[in-house]
């Protein structure tokens, strides 16, 4: 393949936008009519974790995941409307347990196998073998599920045992999206290995675990989502895809022309990008926002008044004009405002040092000789358990530990492997733990916090939380189910079990000659409709 040129591709228009409820879709403005073929280079933060779209939780492992899988859904970016992919059409029961899906005719997986009913059955039932331990994401959307039956080849009915009103939505995602039986089959650390059968518009043709991915054009695609720009194949013969977790040097990658484009491209990285003809594109994530799950049944966060506490204390305005920039947000609520049934919370979230204290020493948290408080013998220290799932993580978090200093509580970083914090969220071994979650739906918040979802907060019953939590899966209404999950974000926060902190924005840094590199509704690129200028 001949190098891409930099020279006279000027004028590139990239918009940042962030769509209200449903994410973003940027990409860069068009620069004549699309040309197929052309390998593209991408930059990796940080290696995918599992090449199992149903196990990848980070948006690092679903960049790459997301192109080899098709969903019976998908989500408009701009609207937040669910529309038809390999289902196209389909029922809900009044009571939304049950949901029929009329499939397209004609799909096949990658190894030459036909998309039927069966095959939808077969992939929910395997994410249900995986469990929430291998698969939390899709075990949750798939919560109360009974089972699917092939009604007949094209049809599938998929029932549940209580009403779950998200599932309609959580169809679209990734993790829930439909593959072929031979990939079924295999146990969970199997299907981690690079040659997962999907229906998607590409292939897994390399995969080496910490290094890189390369995926090809699966040829004879002629089944996109009604979102995608266009009908028929990728345009982009393969998507190469190399780790470097290295900010400076993704960046200096794009500007020297080895790279076509980069996830994380930090505020600093702008100047050098633009110079060459290049964009940053961003958009906001729903879904919850990064923050501490604080675990209620260790050290001094088991006292509800330090997590209060803990609220006033950041000042997340600091956060994102020192360490991010303008294409972040602080956090104002234990949802991201791009997401459906958002509530504004900023007023709990204020910043207010004063108010920290105050709490603190009402409920007897005395500063200690070294500044650092201690309530009857015990000091009001804790540690927080992240890793870098995100390249800011670990500047914004020492950042937090400065300004929780300023009110006498010791905050320590524990810095360890996507992998090891994912153990450590499943064996609940940790004070608190940092990150995130992406979905646009406000049905994430059962995900992580209720009883029956991944429960971080290591917490008991709280029976109003509990119960909004519950009735919003099976709110039909989507007037009320709005007004529960908006009662629920404020619940989250009065009892202490989410201290967030900013909003997460990907921020993408393509090259002149990158066109059409498009996120879809819950933030993650779509390479689909990308092609190559010049190439």
């Amino acid at each position: 393949m001949i190098r891409h040129r930099l020279a006279g591709l000027v004028g590139v228009v990239a918009a940042a936008t962030t769509v209200v409820a449903c994410g973003g879709d940027t990409g860069t403005g068009q620069a004549g009519p699309p040309q197929p073929g052309g390998t593209l280079r991408y930059g990796l933060s940080q290696a995918p974790s599992c090449s199992d779209p149903a196990q990848s939780g980070s948006n690092q492992t679903i960049y790459v995941a997301r192109q080899v899988v098709d969903s019976l859904t998908d989500q408009d970016p701009r609207t937040g409307a669910i529309t038809p992919w390999l289902a196209k059409s389909w029922q809900i029961s009044p009571d939304s347990k049950v949901f029929t899906f009329t499939l397209a005719d004609g799909v096949t997986f990658s190894d030459g196998t036909p998309l039927t009913a069966d095959s939808v059955r077969d992939t929910f039932d395997a994410i249900i073998r995986l469990g929430g331990a291998k698969a939390p994401l899709g075990t949750s959307y798939l919560a109360n599920y009974v089972g699917t039956t092939a009604v007949d080849k094209l049809t599938a009915r998929v029932e549940f045992s209580q009403p779950n009103a998200p599932f309609l939505q959580a169809s679209s995602t990734p993790q829930l999206g439909i593959l072929a039986q031979s990939t079924n089959a295999k146990p969970a650390e199997a299907r981690c290995a690079g040659d997962n059968i999907g229906s998607g518009p590409f292939t897994y043709a390399d995969y080496k675990q910490d290094a890189s991915v390369t995926l090809a054009k699966r040829a004879g695609y002629d089944w996109g989502s009604a979102v995608f720009g266009h009908k028929g194949e990728a345009y982009l013969d393969r998507i190469e895809f190399t780790v470097i977790p290295e900010s400076g040097v993704r960046t200096g990658s794009v500007a020297s022309g080895q790279l076509d484009a980069i996830s994380d491209a930090l505020p600093q990285d702008a100047p050098q990008i633009e110079a060459v003809g290049g964009r940053v594109l961003s958009t906001s994530n729903p879904g919850t926002p990064f923050g501490l799950h604080p675990n209620v049944t260790r050290g001094p966060l088991r006292d509800p008044a330090v997590r209060q506490a803990l609220l006033p204390a950041v000042d997340r305005r600091q956060l994102v004009d020192t360490v991010l920039g303008p294409q972040f947000k602080p956090a104002t609520s234990t949802l991201a405002a791009a997401t459906p049934a958002y509530a504004d919370l900023s007023s709990k979230l204020a910043y207010d040092p004063t108010k920290a204290k105050s709490i603190l020493e009402q409920a007897g948290w005395l500063p200690g000789p070294d500044g650092i408080r201690v309530k009857n013998g015990e000091r009001l220290s804790f540690s927080v358990t992240f890793s870098q799932v995100f390249a800011g993580n670990q500047a914004i978090l020492e950042l937090v530990q400065q300004q929780l200093r300023q009110v006498g509580v010791e905050l320590k970083l524990d810095l360890v492997s996507f992998p090891e914090s994912t153990a450590r969220q499943n064996s609940k071994d940790y004070d608190a733990i940092y990150g995130n979650s992406t979905r646009a739906d406000g049905d994430i918040l059962r995900t992580a916090f209720s009883l029956t979802g991944r429960n971080l907060n290591v917490r008991g019953p709280i029976p109003a939380l509990d119960d909004t939590l519950n009735n919003q899966l099976s709110a039909n209404d989507p007037a009320t189910r709005a007004d529960l999950i908006k009662t629920a974000q404020q619940q989250i926060l009065d009892n202490g079990l989410y201290i967030p902190t900013i909003e997460l924005s990907q921020a993408i840094g393509a090259a002149a000659h990158t066109q059409d590199l498009k996120f879809e509704a819950s933030a993650r690129l779509q390479f689909f409709d990308t092609w190559l200028s010049g190439h």
